[in-house]
Order: structure tokens, then C-alpha cells, then sequence
């Protein structure tokens, strides 16, 4: 469904020539829930906007669907729907108004129209304010809307760029149930970037950018399986904080970690060790706490992306 082939996007600011996106790769396939994470400017809203036909790429090709954006942005538009972080409702409407508008873009006949809308709204438990102006309409109302009017033209491709932020819990997840309902009905591919990870985590795939590159992508549970069998986390006086980290480099050649505090330290199981007693018991008795963990999507997005701290030789 998606073809990313070396895509680069620049552009100057204040004279200075920046690389929001530098020679990326990636493809994602027809019916795939494929994830896109990474911090504030590592490029995943520019990669989406690339995608979405909004902004043309300094270098490189897209293909979605075998069309490039390039070359018929147009047809491209037919194949997707996009939920951006922004709201994007027109509130002077109604809901039943909003998703008609949407239908007359794409062409749709009245009777589908009317169809698509009834069902939609009904599965967003919007049906019952179909009639009222999106302006007295809650942020998780709104947000419903959204989604319903982006999946009114049946896309092969659903775009979401951080469709939950600002949502309470049970918002979030009526959202994905509605999402993944439609997903099931005709095979729609999804692309996500999100910084809630917990929703990545049931991706089939997740790629991690970072400063423009992609850092990582695998299936969720390789990412997690890639930091090891645990994950370390040790509370130690900031005045005896040299003392362990010199035991973890000369005993265990632990040479990176999250400094998460001034009195913690965090980092995956060395491969070495034969069981977490045995490693506790060969640190230095100045622990004021001690736990092994599973590692989560969270905490591969900080080790690949986050403020690393290395132990100086």
C-alpha cells in the first residue's frame, strides 16, 4: 500500500537549510497497522504530510497504492482519509452536514451519501446529534466525528496523525473500536503516529524516527525482545552514584543507561548475568532500591530516542 523510497524533505529556516526527513525508507502492506513514533521534530507529521500530498518531497519517491504522490496527487486523495492533530470540523455545521460535505468531495451519489452517513454516525454513537452544530459538541465528540467522516469514502489507507491526543481513557478507546471495526470490514491499511504508546503497541509493525532517520522498525514484541530479558532499574544516594556506575562498567561493561533521576539508574539486563540475585548481590551495598522489569514500547522509544547518559572511560 505505501512505498517510501530514500524520501527526503529540506527546507530554509531563517537561512539556515534544515533536514526534516533525511533518506528514509519503508513499505507498508495492503491491511497492515503500521506505527510511526518519534519525538517532537524527529519528522513523522512532515513524512505524513509528504504522504497526504500536502507538502512535495525535496528527493525520493512515494507510491501508495502503486500511484505516485507526486505525479497524481489527486488520485492519491481518492485512496485516503486523514485524521490530522488539528481538528479540522467546519463547527458552523451540523454533524449530518460536515459528513454530506465530505461525500460531495469524493464524489459520492446523495443515496450513498445518506447511507454512509447514518451508518457511520450510528457507529460513533453520534446518530441521535446528527442534526446539532459541531460547536456544541464536546472534544470527544468532536474527535468522533472525525473519524467517521474520514472513513465516509471507504479509503484504502487511513492516515492518523496523533488521533486521541487530549482524550480521556474511555474516549481513546471507543475511538480505536470504531477504528478497527472498519479496518475488519474492507482491509483498510492504517498509519499511525501517536504518543500515547500503549496504541502503537498493538501495531503489527512500528518504525521509530528520530532526528529525521528511522531508527528501529519491527514488530512490537522484537522491539521490546531487542532490550534484552529485563529491564534494570537501580535507586542509589546521588554521593555513591560513581561508585556503581564504575561496578557496572568494569564487572558488567554497562556503558549506557537512563538517567531518569539524580538517584536513578536504568538499563537492560547485561547478557552476562545468570540471575537478578546473583546481580544484586555483586553491586555495591549502597542500593536503596532494586527491580527488574519487562521491557515496554516506552521504554525502547527512550533508549533509541531519549537522553542516553554514557559512562565516561
Amino acid at each position: 500500500m505505501i512505498q517510501v523510497n530514500e524520501l527526503k524533505k529540506e527546507y530554509i529556516q531563517k537561512g539556515q537549510m534544515i533536514t526534516a526527513v533525511n533518506s528514509i525508507s519503508f513499505e507498508v502492506e495492503k491491511g497492515e497497522f503500521f506505527s510511526l513514533l518519534g519525538p517532537n521534530g524527529a519528522g513523522k507529521t512532515t513524512t505524513i504530510s509528504i504522504l497526504s500530498t500536502i507538502l512535495s518531497p525535496t528527493s525520493g519517491n512515494v507510491l501508495i497504492n502503486k500511484i505516485n504522490v507526486e505525479e497524481d496527487p489527486h488520485k492519491i486523495r481518492q485512496h485516503i482519509g486523514v485524521i490530522f492533530q488539528d481538528p479540522s470540523l467546519d463547527d458552523r455545521l451540523s454533524a449530518q452536514e460536515n459528513m454530506d460535505f465530505h461525500g460531495r468531495l469524493y464524489g459520492m451519489s446523495p443515496a450513498d451519501r445518506l447511507r454512509r452517513s447514518e451508518l457511520l454516525l450510528k457507529m460513533v454513537d453520534l446518530w441521535d446529534r446528527k442534526n446539532s452544530l459541531v460547536r456544541t459538541f464536546s472534544g470527544g465528540m468532536k474527535r468522533r466525528l472525525e473519524i467517521a467522516r474520514g472513513l465516509m469514502h471507504r479509503p484504502l489507507l487511513l492516515i492518523l496523525d496523533e488521533p486521541t491526543i487530549g482524550l480521556d481513557p474511555k474516549s481513546r478507546r471507543d475511538i480505536w473500536h470504531y477504528i478497527h471495526e472498519a479496518r475488519k470490514e474492507w482491509g483498510m491499511t492504517i498509519l499511525l503516529t501517536t504518543h500515547y504508546l500503549e496504541e502503537a503497541d498493538g501495531a503489527d509493525r512500528v518504525a521509530i524516527m528520530n532526528k529525521g532517520k528511522i531508527v528501529a522498525m519491527d514488530t512490537p514484541s522484537k522491539l521490546k525482545q531487542s532490550l534484552g530479558p529485563g529491564l534494570v532499574t537501580l535507586e542509589i544516594p546521588p554521593d555513591k552514584m560513581d561508585q556503581v556506575k564504575n561496578t557496572l562498567l568494569t564487572f558488567y561493561d554497562v556503558r549506557h543507561f537512563s538517567l531518569e533521576t539524580e538517584s536513578t539508574l536504568k538499563f537492560p539486563m547485561p547478557s552476562s548475568v545468570s540471575s537478578p540475585a546473583v546481580f544484586l548481590q555483586s553491586l555495591p551495598p549502597v542500593l536503596t532500591g532494586f527491580s527488574v522489569g519487562t521491557p515496554t514500547l516506552d521504554d525502547v522509544f527512550i533508549s533509541l530516542t531519549g537522553d542516553q547518559q554514557s559512562i565516561n572511560i
